[in-house]
């Protein structure tokens, strides 16, 4: 079974098991477990349930693993023959989580 879900206006094919990264959720801890009613559609072998925008009833349950930052990136700008020229770096915050459930 897997289920499309919305996490911070993104969105994410997830089965038991599966790990991913996240846009962070900075409203929970590591270890937490968090329930989201944002399922965009629920399949198994055999049949889909598809939300208009959302499954009524339909839930998954994610673990909370840990919270980190990815690579950084270097952000540079320049114009030609005019002396201008900045850098800058980012790192983008994100949670790792894993998926408990999908009911």
């Amino acid at each position: 079974m897997f289920a499309i879900v919305e996490i911070a206006g993104k969105q994410f094919k997830v089965k038991q098991g599966d790990k991913l990264e996240v846009p962070r959720l900075n409203d929970h801890k590591e270890g937490d477990k968090v329930k989201l009613d944002e399922v965009l559609l629920r399949s198994d072998d055999k049949k889909a349930d598809i939300g208009m925008p959302k499954v009524a009833g339909a839930q998954v349950e994610l673990l909370i693993r840990e919270h980190g930052k990815a690579a950084k990136i270097r952000v540079f700008k320049k114009k030609a023959k005019k002396r201008y020229e900045r850098t800058q770096g980012h790192r983008q915050p994100y949670s790792l989580v894993e998926v408990v459930a999908v009911k």
